[in-house]
């Protein structure tokens, strides 16, 4: 029994080979034709423990205008570590059936919020942070979309609290945001807060410090297997 099955690609095929920090908007059209030739389906608990793969996660930041759909993990959830932190990500692992990276992204809204709409998603850059064992295994593809005022809210109240926050507000907690979280947010609302993308931390093994330039790319990521 080989357990869930998860969508990967090899490290070859990520930009770089994933030698980056942070968020990042160049090389998405050859990524695009790497996850379509190179991605497959393998089991999770064997890619946890294999850094020569790299298991792929869409990544959603819920926007309404200048707002951010801004979530909190209660101390129901099954991860202790995670009790009590902030997050403006709604993504997950792709498995069989998903029909690709929209197909996953639809099924994740499906699971995690009450929305009776279906937002446009838009694909704005990959994430990647190898300065942990579960990073190092793990590559998001950053999506944005637009509430546009109509009401979303959490699906499962007691693992999962969540409302629409202003910048400010979001910013005030990054230091209790996941990790992934707190990249992203940093990374898109730069102009917002006035202040840098994130910074690789000093023991970050690709040695970058500069912040990638931003470009937003308007078009959805064409289905993958």
């Amino acid at each position: 029994m080989t357990g869930e099955l998860v969508y990967v690609v090899p490290r070859p095929a990520v930009p770089d080979e994933g030698d980056w920090y942070g968020v990042r908007t160049d090389g998405l059209e050859a990524f695009v034709v790497a996850l379509e030739r190179d991605g497959r389906y393998e089991p999770r608990t064997e890619m946890e423990r294999d850094p020569s793969f790299k298991q792929v996660i869409p990544y959603l930041v819920l926007r309404d205008g200048a707002r951010w759909f801004l979530m909190r993990r209660t101390d129901a959830g099954g991860d202790p570590r995670l009790h009590g932190r902030y997050s403006i990500g709604v993504g997950g692992h792709l498995n069989p059936g998903d029909g690709g990276l929209l197909g996953g992204l639809r099924r994740e809204w499906s699971e995690e919020v009450v929305a009776d709409f279906v937002p446009e998603f838009e694909l704005v850059g990959l994430l990647n942070d190898e300065t942990t064992e579960v990073g190092a295994v793990h590559l998001g593809v950053v999506y944005v979309a637009d509430a546009e005022g109509r009401p979303v809210t959490i699906r499962e109240t007691d693992k999962l609290t969540g409302s629409f926050a202003v910048t400010s507000d979001v910013a005030a907690v990054t230091d209790r945001m996941e990790s992934w979280s707190r990249l992203v947010f940093e990374f898109l609302a730069a102009d917002e807060v006035g202040q840098p993308a994130a910074r690789p931390p000093a023991q970050d093994p690709t040695g970058r410090d500069r912040p990638l330039p931003f470009r937003a790319i308007s078009r959805s990521f064409p289905g993958c297997p």
